[in-house]
């Protein structure tokens, strides 16, 4: 999955769990991106079959499109708090989480989030 397709569902799930609905516009004005570039890139996740739109304009992940864009979010929230916890400034952590969380393999992500529990105390 490339890492432009990734960032599309991504964007959509977040906008929908804030919005509601999503629209393209929605999606453009949140990415800074075009509506032609948006549609387009729309039109690719609906033949992949990752989205779909209903009558009235709005975009829906389908259960693969939120399945990928789900990974991504868990990979994203992660890495951000495992960064801060190595003491990176959170608007750097935040911005170097999204580069890592599209090219980690799902192995190392596995290993590092066992790390991570290794490393937090206990809650008991």
């Amino acid at each position: 999955m490339s890492e432009s397709i990734e960032m599309y569902l991504e964007t959509i799930q977040l906008l929908q769990e804030r919005l509601g609905v999503v629209r393209s516009i929605d999606i453009a004005n949140e990415m800074n991106f075009s509506k032609p570039t948006i549609s387009q890139q729309i039109r690719r996740l609906k033949e992949k079959r990752l989205v779909t739109i209903d009558h009235e304009g709005h975009i829906h992940l389908t259960k693969d499109g939120e399945s990928i864009s789900t990974k991504i979010l868990e990979r994203h929230h992660v890495l951000t708090d495992f960064f801060i916890d190595l003491g990176i400034d959170p608007t750097i952590a935040e911005e170097d989480a999204c580069r890592v969380e599209h090219y980690i393999s799902d192995e190392t992500f596995e290993a590092l989030k066992t790390h991570i529990k290794t490393l937090k105390p206990s809650s008991r």
